[in-house]
């Protein structure tokens, strides 16, 4: 018999294709995962996300301020406010009669009241840990000791970051369909993928392919205009390309026709999905060395450059795109299927509710 699962997403952007980063697209799939292992998921998303999932919109925008509170010095950004009133009604709403429609929550998205609010909730409560260590959530498992939030992280890496805290997180590493991102045939171009803002590092993609002599597609959403506009737009043209932001059907062509896949992260990857989704597809990733992506790539499969090394990467790219695309394939099969990440979770969930 499946279980009744609240699955709580961020409240930032709707899940739903295009996804507007890693963190959607992955609620998305693992709420369609569990669906089809008989459980039954309540999704709690933001307004205008997939109507095919079952799905509570979370209350965004509905707090109304008076003009005197808007006027207070303490007044925090208004899309601050209207994520804060969003998980508050809906924390409340699972403390007065969760327990009648469900039998665990699951919170996936990176606020801080699922956690702090974990308590007053008569459903044990699961927390992934998305990110690195943030000082919301830290406040927030630290009002209750011991804290009664069930916490996995996404990589080991992940895990690690947040010892200080959460000293016996799990480890139910991230998953992708590989139904749906299938074995390309490869070809002569490289390709990266992901959202268009400084800490991914696109501009240092296309520095790399051009010393190495190959061409280059970008494709993601631009998620942060000034540096899109600054950085990488002034870089577009001879071989360089911006494809635009693609559904997943779309990306997972175009990652199934790359030589290889650059992942070029500025700042310590929590996980690194795209790597995943390249393995998924049978392409090779060349990337820098930072945080859990060592622990997704094997020689077979992949190939890592000092962290912020563009020099050295472009070095490795000729040997990238030489390995075998079947190894790329096995890793992703054997690694991070999304049947492996959903079968974790309901194992966890099973093992809260004895």
């Amino acid at each position: 018999m499946g279980l009744r699962i609240a699955l709580i997403a961020s409240a930032r952007f709707p899940v739903r294709e295009p996804f507007a980063g890693g963190l959607e697209a992955h609620t998305w799939a693992l709420a369609r995962a569990l669906t089809s292992r008989g459980h039954h998921v309540g999704l709690f998303a933001a307004p205008g996300s997939d109507p095919t999932l079952h799905l509570h919109e979370l209350p965004v925008g509905t707090v109304t301020l008076s003009s005197a509170a808007r006027a207070d010095i303490s007044m925090p950004h208004p899309v601050w406010m209207a994520e804060h009133h969003a998980y508050l009604q809906l924390m409340l709403d699972l403390a007065r009669d969760g327990n009648q429609q469900f039998d665990i929550v699951h919170n996936n998205s990176l606020h801080y009241l699922p956690v702090a609010m974990a308590a007053a909730v008569p459903l044990p409560v699961v927390t992934t840990l998305h990110t690195p260590p943030t000082p919301w959530l830290e406040s927030a498992i630290q009002t209750q000791d011991p804290c009664p939030v069930t916490f996995a992280a996404v990589s080991t890496h992940t895990a690690h970051a947040w010892q200080a805290s959460v000293p016996a997180a799990r480890v139910v590493r991230n998953g992708v369909d590989t139904r749906l991102w299938s074995q390309g045939p490869g070809g002569n171009d490289l390709v990266w993928s992901g959202r268009i803002v400084p800490e991914k590092g696109p501009h240092l993609a296309v520095e790399a392919a051009r010393k190495a002599g190959f061409a280059l597609r970008l494709a993601g959403p631009v998620g942060d205009e000034r540096y899109f506009t600054e950085y990488v737009k002034p870089l577009l043209g001879d071989g360089i390309d911006y494809v635009g932001h693609l559904n997943q059907h779309r990306l997972a062509q175009l990652v199934g026709s790359a030589a290889a896949v650059l992942v070029t992260p500025c700042w310590d990857e929590p996980y690194g999905l795209v790597v995943a989704e390249a393995l998924a597809c049978g392409t090779p990733v060349c990337g820098f060395d930072r945080g859990a992506l060592r622990e997704i790539l094997t020689s077979a499969c992949g190939r890592l450059a000092p962290a912020d090394d563009v020099a050295a990467l472009a070095d490795l790219l000729p040997e990238t795109v030489q390995l075998d695309r079947g190894a790329a394939r096995k890793r992703a099969e054997e690694f991070c299927s999304l049947e492996s990440m959903a079968g974790s979770y309901s194992a966890l969930y099973e093992e809260l509710l004895g």
